[in-house]
């Protein structure tokens, strides 16, 4: 996979790969060995490090040294980014629906004037 010199791209081209995100959801509960990441998956150990790869070339996750092992922990602030991309679209969905929900009221009180008519006696 070739990675984007854009770092959101990374993120979400990191992000589309199921294991990874399995990998990331697993390294959110804490610090943990390639090995325990390998663990729950029926892939290979190098095809894991190369998710592992992946992950850390988006900024996703830093591997460390003790001795012999390489401990993975999550680095969160790439998700951060991803996150407030994706809510600047949930907001203007939510405005959309929000319009349109305002309009089809109006359409509907637009045809049945006598229901708008008891609403308004109703508040007097």
């Amino acid at each position: 996979m070739r990675m984007s010199a854009d770092p959101l791209s990374a993120v979400f081209a990191a992000l589309a790969d199921p294991t990874r995100r399995a990998i990331l959801w697993k390294l959110s509960s804490g610090e943990c060995s390639v090995n325990e990441l390998a663990e729950p998956f029926e892939i290979t150990l190098p095809a894991v490090s190369k998710h592992l790869k992946v992950l850390e070339k988006a900024g996703l996750i830093r591997r460390g040294r003790e001795a012999q092992s390489r401990p993975c922990r999550l680095e969160p602030a790439p998700l951060k980014s991803a996150a407030e991309w994706i809510e600047h679209y949930h907001r203007f969905w939510e405005e959309s629906f929000d319009r349109l929900d305002a309009y089809l009221k109006d359409l509907q009180n637009q045809k049945n004037p006598r229901k708008k008519e008891k609403k308004n006696a109703s508040k007097r």
